[in-house]
């Protein structure tokens, strides 16, 4: 290895030492100590406090007493990069990725009161496709992503349960206390899935999608006919739709809290 390439791959290594302190940070721990750096990036002491200081002296972190926390010159270098974007076009790689997982129609949805609205859709390429436009407008109360959104936010399903809950076909549920049971499995497994509660022959899957800090601001969902998705898909494709989720989560600048 020659000189140079001795001196790029050391930058590169100080570099990324400079990413895992800055990675210490969230909105749940946004004031560190020093020995709490250290812990969580596992360097050496000594080489923790150097960089440690050298972020503080070029503006990367700023320290107030025995704390640091990010820089305010880091956030204002930071603020033209989000010029431009928006929720769909910073969450469209994670939709693609779950159109391409999983061979299947991929949507974000928002929510409006007691309605649903799909924002972005990635189709599937195949012949038989579950229908879905951008713009359409579904209830909350009937299909995986409305039952996400009512599941993280009790003002979802106060917004459904005061508009009305509209039978749409047989196993559209509209008793509250069913409900009520399945926000709760929704919130234990992290996702929900439904089965012809919208429109006969369609299935779906759905997760949350949480904003910076840490509210729910969109779901994000795979659609499919019922003769390609089943009950007994769920427990291989729902890990997919969960992991596409988080991403999105992550390009919207969500970190979960440790633990």
């Amino acid at each position: 290895m020659g000189e140079n390439d001795e001196r790029g791959a050391a930058s590169v290594l100080v570099l990324r030492k400079v990413r895992q302190i800055l990675e210490c940070f969230t909105i749940e721990r946004a004031e560190l100590t020093l020995q709490q750096i250290t812990k969580a990036t596992g360097l050496p002491a000594s080489t923790c406090q150097r960089l440690v200081t050298s972020l503080v002296r070029e503006g990367f972190l700023d320290r107030h007493g025995d704390v640091y926390r990010i820089g305010l010159a880091l956030v204002r270098w930071a603020a033209p990069g989000t010029l431009g974007l928006d929720i769909v076009q910073l969450t469209r790689p994670a939709i693609q990725w779950l159109r391409d997982r999983t061979g299947e129609s991929a949507c974000l949805y928002v929510r409006d009161g007691p309605f649903r609205t799909v924002v972005s859709l990635a189709e599937t390429r195949a012949a038989v496709m579950r229908i879905a436009t951008v713009g359409m407008v579904m209830p909350l109360h009937a299909g995986s992503a409305g039952k996400v959104f009512m599941a993280f936010d009790p003002e979802a399903r106060r917004a459904a349960v005061g508009h009305g809950l509209v039978r749409h076909t047989a196993r559209t549920v509209v008793d509250i206390d069913v409900l009520d049971e399945q926000l709760a499995e929704v919130r234990r497994n992290g996702y929900s899935a439904t089965f012809e509660e919208r429109d006969a022959g369609a299935a779906s899957i759905s997760a949350p999608v949480f904003g910076s800090s840490g509210e729910l601001v969109a779901v994000l969902g795979m659609l499919a006919p019922t003769q390609r998705l089943t009950p007994a898909d769920v427990g291989e494709i729902a890990p997919q739709v969960v992991a596409a989720a988080e991403d999105a989560s992550r390009r919207l600048g969500h970190r979960p809290a440790a633990g």
